[in-house]
């Protein structure tokens, strides 16, 4: 992780790294399939118009030109385009925003509530730092509804995701939660009625601090000295299990849309204290930044490394997705997989057991062995053993050699003269008779391994 990128923002694994995010990937589809989520991948380019419809600021989109077009402008036989022409295409910088498109569009040939996982590369034209990149993987799961959808799917998409981060070489993770209906009622039941202005000012208090959120609320938003106490009053709040009820109520705000939002995260946070406990807490602090989310909001954070900010994060989107009358709300969270890989890596949280695929080397005594030798191979491969042959009979030191260095756990010989072919553990030294229709590595050999290797 200290190589230095030839370009900033866009990450290119080493071998043994990419086997760790390989492990990652491989172990959240697993999990994800395993709750009934449907694989999906949309195209990688949306209208700016799609993509920005929901307030996302256009800084962090990037644009897509043909260089026949630039060209064009440039010889005066074409007008330039306007930059924010919502027709013009962009990457998407989510997948979220392109997985409502899809279903619109997909509807007549969907059964719902629709159960998806995704896992794809999105773009970003941020400031590359640890777990900010320009390009990177995300993984989401979503449950989308046809008119309504259950609120038991917040706590559904909540407890698939804990079990797969806990499936994870990574240790603890927390899940916050929190509803934007219980935070804008709250805000609203003070006098506050610019409350998209006071969450995004709130999601800024961890990176900012209490003064600077008490005086932004005032300046930006026009909140009294007294709202700004009872807004970061509220965003104080944080408990286990559903106590946060109680301490909302104590601070003496009434709204129809605060009691909405309690009842709904008391279900959620009940819910996740009994089937996933110490892995979530209520945190009024939470706010999300996108416009879509309109009820129940996540953040997940690694324990022990809370300064990364969070590493899964999603809600519920009731008004994202809608064709003609027809409204699709959903649920959903997306975990940062670069963003989480970065941090495996550079704090050498895991590591693969080596960098290859290939469990045998077979090594030759003559040239003419090499046929043989792909015989060999191809046994093994038949009954899903990873093997390569050695291209030209060099002495078995340096084939032997050129196998550890790989990381390579055997080497195979092949008999002469009638003899037996056999196999050495380059690790312990241990050489035994062997029959490529018959023999095999203990299970741990036959794939790289990652384990968590630091606390």
């Amino acid at each position: 992780m200290s190589r230095k990128q030839s370009l900033s923002g866009f990450h290119e694994w080493l071998p043994a790294e990419r086997i760790v995010e390989q492990h990652v990937l491989d172990t959240l589809r697993r999990t994800f399939e395993l709750h009934g989520f449907a694989g999906i991948e949309t195209r990688a380019v949306e209208t700016l118009g799609q993509l920005l419809r929901k307030g996302e600021v256009d800084k962090e989109v990037y644009a897509v030109s043909r260089l026949a077009e630039d060209q064009e402008v440039a010889e005066g036989v074409r007008e330039p385009k306007d930059p924010s022409d919502p027709k013009r295409l962009a990457l998407h910088f989510d997948l979220t925003v392109p997985f409502a498109r899809y279903v619109t569009e997909n509807a007549g040939h969907l059964a719902f509530p629709f159960r998806r996982h995704q896992i794809q590369k999105v773009w970003r034209g941020e400031r590359p730092q640890e777990g900010r990149a320009r390009e990177f993987t995300q993984a989401d799961i979503d449950v989308v509804g046809d008119g309504t959808l259950s609120p038991r799917y917040d706590a559904d998409v909540a407890l698939v995701m804990a079990e797969a981060l806990g499936a994870l070489p990574i240790g603890d993770v927390l899940i916050r939660v929190n509803n934007r209906k219980l935070a804008e009622g709250f805000h609203r039941g003070i006098g506050l009625e610019d409350t998209t202005g006071v969450l995004r000012n709130i999601d800024k208090l961890e990176k900012v601090g209490v003064e600077e959120v008490a005086r932004l609320l005032q300046e930006e938003v026009g909140a009294t000295e007294e709202q700004a106490r009872q807004a970061l009053a509220l965003a104080e709040i944080r408990t286990p299990d559903t106590a946060f009820v109680e301490q909302v109520r104590a601070l003496g705000v009434e709204h129809p849309l605060l009691e909405e939002g309690l009842t709904e995260l008391a279900d959620v946070v009940d819910t996740l204290h009994r089937r996933a406990p110490g892995r979530a807490v209520a945190d009024l602090s939470i706010a999300r930044g996108l416009d879509y989310y309109t009820g129940t909001v996540y953040e997940t954070v690694l324990v022990g490394h809370e300064q990364l900010g969070s590493i899964c994060s999603g809600g519920r989107y009731d008004a994202l997705a809608a064709k003609g009358n027809r409204t699709f709300p959903g649920v959903g969270l997306s975990i940062g997989v670069t963003r989480l890989v970065m941090r495996m890596l550079s704090q050498e949280m895991a590591a693969a057991s080596r960098s290859v695929p290939t469990a045998v080397y077979v090594a030759l005594t003559h040239d003419d062995d090499w046929a043989r030798g792909q015989d060999v191979a191809a046994a093994l491969r038949g009954r899903g053993i990873a093997a390569e042959v050695a291209v030209s009979a060099e002495k078995f030191g340096r084939q032997i050699k050129h196998a550890d260095r790989r990381g390579i756990p055997y080497v195979w010989f092949l008999g002469a003269d009638g003899a037996p072919d056999e196999v050495k553990d380059i690790r312990s030294g241990e050489q035994v008779e062997a029959d490529a229709e018959t023999w095999a590595p203990p299970a741990e050999d036959l794939a790289p391994q990652v384990t968590r290797t630091g606390e």
